[in-house]
C-alpha cells in the first residue's frame, strides 16, 4: 500500500490530535518525515485522558516527524488563527488539514442540556467550518503546486435520513452530520482551486478514549480496532490527486481494501474478537 507513497516535507494540521485518531493519523505521517501541527486543548496531564498537546508533539519528533504543539480551543476563532499563523510560521504553510476534535453526549433531546449542545455543535460543527475558513487560503496556496487535502473525521451522508441514528441521540447526531456536510459543501466550492475534502469514517469502534470512557469500557475497547486503521486509510487518502479524489464519504476498511489491503485482523485490539459496528455505518 505505501510503495510510490510519502508525505516527506508535507505540513499537516490536525486538530483534536493529541491522543486517539488524530495523533494516528499524524504519527503515521511522520514516519514519512512530516510537519505536524498538535492543536488540541490538553496542555496538563489528565489521569482520565492520556496524552498533551507536548506528548504528542515529542512522539511526532520521535517518529521521525517535526511535531508542533499548539494549545488551542477551535471553539474560539483568534485561538484558531494563532494556531494556523504560528504553523504557516514555522513550516512555511500548511498542505493538509484533519478536522477530527469533536465532543460527544449520548443523550436523549430532554436530557441534553444546552450547554452540552452548544459544546457538540461548537466543536464538530462550527470548529470544523472555521478552522477550514482559515486553512483555506494556505490549502489554495498549496494546491498550486501540489496536493492539498482536507479530511473531516465524519459521517457519510447516505446515513442522514435514516431515524435509528438520530433518534437515541439527536444533538449529537445533527453536530456530527454537520461536519459532513462541509465536506459536500466546501467540496464543491473548492474543487477548482485544487483543494481536496473528503470524509473518513470507521467501520468499527476505535480503540480511543472517549470509547473507553463513554462508549462501554473494557468490554466495548476489547471489540474494537486500533486507531491505526484510521490512520492509514488517512494516509492512503493523502496520497491521491486532491484535484481528482475530492467530495468522497470515505470508510476505512473500505479505503484499504482499495488498496489491496484483505486482510485487517493486524488492527483488531484482540485477535479474533467481535468486532462493535461504529454509528452511522452498517456492521460488517
Amino acid at each position: 500500500m505505501t510503495s510510490g507513497m510519502s508525505l516527506r516535507g508535507k505540513t499537516l494540521f490536525i486538530t483534536g490530535a493529541s491522543r486517539g485518531i488524530g495523533l494516528a493519523i499524524g504519527l503515521r505521517a511522520a514516519r514519512d518525515g512530516a510537519n505536524v501541527a498538535i492543536a488540541a486543548k490538553t496542555a496538563e496531564p489528565n489521569p482520565k485522558l492520556p496524552g498533551t498537546i507536548f506528548t504528542a508533539a515529542k512522539e511526532i519528533d520521535d517518529a521521525g516527524g517535526k511535531g508542533l504543539a499548539l494549545q488551542c480551543d477551535i471553539r474560539f476563532e483568534e485561538q484558531v488563527q494563532a494556531a494556523i499563523a504560528k504553523t504557516v510560521e514555522t513550516f512555511g504553510g500548511i498542505d493538509i488539514l484533519v478536522n477530527n476534535a469533536s465532543a460527544i453526549s449520548l443523550t436523549t433531546t430532554e436530557a441534553t442540556d444546552m450547554k452540552r449542545y452548544d459544546l457538540m455543535h461548537g466543536i464538530n460543527t462550527r470548529g470544523t467550518f472555521l478552522v477550514s475558513k482559515v486553512c483555506a487560503p494556505h490549502l489554495r496556496k498549496a494546491a498550486e503546486t501540489g496536493n492539498a487535502h482536507v479530511l473531516n473525521i465524519s459521517p457519510p451522508l447516505s446515513s442522514i435520513t435514516q431515524e435509528k441514528w438520530f433518534a437515541p441521540h439527536t444533538a449529537y447526531t445533527m453536530a456530527k452530520f454537520g461536519m459532513s456536510l462541509c465536506v459536500l459543501g466546501m467540496a464543491g466550492e473548492f474543487r477548482r482551486s485544487g483543494v481536496a475534502f473528503n470524509a473518513l469514517w470507521p467501520r468499527t469502534t476505535i480503540a480511543t478514549s472517549a470509547v473507553q470512557n463513554l462508549l462501554g469500557g473494557d468490554a466495548v475497547m476489547k471489540g474494537s480496532r486500533s486507531p491505526a486503521i484510521m490512520a492509514d486509510a488517512a494516509y492512503a487518502i493523502f496520497n491521491k490527486s486532491s484535484r481528482e479524489c475530492t467530495g468522497n464519504f470515505f470508510i476505512d476498511d473500505e479505503v484499504l481494501r482499495g488498496e489491496g489491503k484483505t486482510d485487517l485482523s493486524e488492527y483488531n485490539m484482540v485477535p479474533g474478537s467481535q468486532l462493535f459496528p461504529d454509528f452511522f455505518v452498517d456492521p460488517i
